[in-house]
């Protein structure tokens, strides 16, 4: 295909068709008629030597190959809009937008509250929207990098994207304040032995491996889609959970909870910005790269 022969607003009808599943409804969407965006499907139709929406009673469908284009679809336009909105100047403290960061609550709290202090103080006009980290992030890397301003994810979970190291982080064990048969320190048999609080997806993936490894086997009892609630889970129970030293030592004060190392020497962990190649050179995201990695300095600065 030769890609300078392409006309890059089909990208934008074929989303819209794919999307909406209704000529008449696509063309109010993205500002065509009807007939233009009746001509746009047919041009589509020759591209692709498909009918992608084929008529099922008194509605359309999408045929297979319009299923796969669905996502990509989404992700082409995602890129594209991203591409044609970089700047080559940016100035923070006069500019107004908006950066879309997908982050885990523990980034967050660890991360995220110093950058919006920063931002509030630096670029009054800048606004922060932190999105959490589905549970597609592994296979889904490059769509969801299109569709954001950047992911705040630690070295080993996702590879082959650009990214900024911002800090160091470790592994504790959370226990309950009056946990009766945890002492001063753990042993891999308790680990073994006690029920386990997890945060139930991928992203500490790392963690959870070692574990593997060491032939222990965690008996979950309880699984949540929160960082932050893991405390909160094992305060008053035996349960026992893998938490992150920097968010432990924010929560212990507001949870009843001690605060133990691990029996095994665990695997570190390294926060890092991730982004999608087409933001590398935009000027917006470049300030957002350099202030995000000025914070996690700072917060490298104390220990985890």
């Amino acid at each position: 295909m030769n890609l300078a022969r392409l006309d890059l607003n089909l990208v934008v009808a074929l989303r819209a068709l794919l999307e909406e599943r209704n000529v008449t409804k696509a063309g109010q969407r993205v500002g065509l008629s009807q007939p233009a965006m009746s001509a746009a499907l047919a041009r589509l139709r020759r591209h692709f030597d498909d009918e992608l929406l084929s008529r099922e009673g008194s509605q359309y469908e999408l045929t297979a190959l319009g299923q796969v284009l669905l996502d990509r679809t989404a992700t082409a336009y995602d890129v594209l809009e991203r591409l044609f909105t970089s700047q080559a100047d940016f100035d923070p403290a006069t500019e107004t937008r908006e950066f879309r960061l997908i982050a885990s609550d523990y980034a967050v709290d660890v991360f995220g509250v110093e950058l919006a202090r920063v931002v509030h103080e630096e670029a009054p006009g800048i606004r922060l929207r932190f999105t959490r980290t589905p549970i597609t992030v592994v296979d889904d890397t490059a769509s969801l990098l299109s569709a954001t301003d950047g992911l705040l994810m630690p070295h080993g979970v996702i590879s082959g994207f650009p990214a900024t190291d911002l800090y160091d982080d470790r592994w504790v064990f959370v226990v309950a304040d009056d946990h009766p048969s945890v002492e001063d320190r753990l042993t891999r048999q308790d680990l073994t032995r006690l029920p386990w609080v997890t945060y139930q997806r991928t992203y500490d993936a790392p963690a959870v491996r070692q574990l593997g490894m060491l032939g222990i086997e965690p008996r979950v009892e309880v699984s949540v889609d929160s960082f932050h609630a893991l405390p909160a889970l094992v305060a008053g129970t035996r349960r026992i959970a893998l938490v992150q030293a920097r968010l432990a030592r924010l929560l212990a004060p507001i949870a009843a909870v001690r605060v133990l190392e691990p029996p095994y020497e665990a695997v570190p962990l390294r926060e890092a910005l991730w982004w999608h190649p087409v933001q590398t050179h935009d000027a917006a995201h470049i300030w957002l790269r350099e202030t995000a990695a000025r914070v996690g300095r700072r917060i490298a600065e104390t220990q985890p």
